[in-house]
């Protein structure tokens, strides 16, 4: 049965589908580059929930959970099964490592979910469900939660990871979406890349990211909520016990928008690292 890697993306602003854009075409690539996995488990920024709760859904909705965007973005659908046993494992998994899950009997699938998965597997035939964030109990909590789904990945199940590695959206108005990014939002990003990718993620490189908020240049700037941030940990964490990192992608849209995306494993596995900048 193959193995994944746990991948993190940048989903960016809900127009992406509609824009021809190295983000697009990575995303485009990827779905190809990582192969057909059993089910998929997307760990998504826009559902936030006091405690862990994963979706049984058995045909979940496409939330169009945006708006002020083009009205085919509204029109579009992501008919995918749903993956109600993944989400039963799930559920054991992170309760057997001490943590609680809630079960949510028809969640669907929201943008920072189907969006991705859209470019990635457009046939929509691959099942999936959905886990929320926690954004009130930090980082640390997520990193715990990706390792209590660690094994999923030996069982062909991707785990996506799907939130914005900078998101400051008080600023998205009035750029481009092919704006530059300015410098409080590169060096953000170039501060979180080097720590990633330098050999495996080490007990000490992983404090250092848990303690952004202090450590980071802007990081206050680029996330004043976390919630977009909190998938990474969840990706990292799913990655193994000393992870390595791997930059697979970097782009801007809208010149805030970072659409950087890692993938996490302790014996990498993906041959070709798409960079464009």
């Amino acid at each position: 049965m193959a193995s994944f890697p746990s991948i993190f993306v940048s989903h960016g602003a809900p127009d992406l589908l509609l824009t021809a854009s190295p983000a697009l075409e990575f995303f485009q690539q990827l779905g190809a580059q990582l192969g057909q996995p059993k089910a998929i488990l997307v760990i998504s920024a826009h559902w936030t929930t006091p405690l862990p709760t994963v979706s049984l859904a058995t045909q979940p909705e496409t939330i169009h959970d945006f708006w002020g965007f083009p009205a085919p973005l509204y029109e579009l659908t992501y008919p995918a099964p749903g993956a109600p046993e993944l989400a039963d494992r799930v559920s054991k998994q992170l309760i057997e490592a001490g943590m609680s899950c809630e079960l949510a009997a028809d969640r669907g699938l929201d943008h920072g979910a189907w969006e991705p998965l859209m470019a990635m597997y457009p046939d929509a035939k691959i099942p999936v469900t959905q886990l929320s964030v926690q954004p009130h109990l930090g980082p640390a909590h997520h990193v715990q939660m990706g390792r209590a789904l660690a094994a999923l990945r030996q069982e062909g199940v991707l785990v996506l990871a799907s939130g914005a590695i900078t998101h400051n959206l008080s600023k998205f108005r009035g750029h481009a979406f092919d704006a530059q990014p300015p410098t409080w939002v590169t060096q953000f990003d170039d501060w979180l890349t080097e720590i990633i990718t330098a050999s495996e993620l080490t007990a000490s490189s992983l404090d250092r990211l848990l303690e952004y908020r202090r450590l980071a240049p802007y990081a206050v700037e680029n996330h004043p909520t976390e919630e977009h941030f909190l998938p990474l940990f969840v990706a990292i964490g799913a990655g193994g016990l000393k992870p390595q990192g791997q930059r697979l992608h970097s782009s801007f849209t809208y010149g805030i928008l970072s659409m950087a995306a890692y993938a996490f494993n302790e014996a990498m596995t993906i041959p070709v690292v798409f960079k464009t900048k």
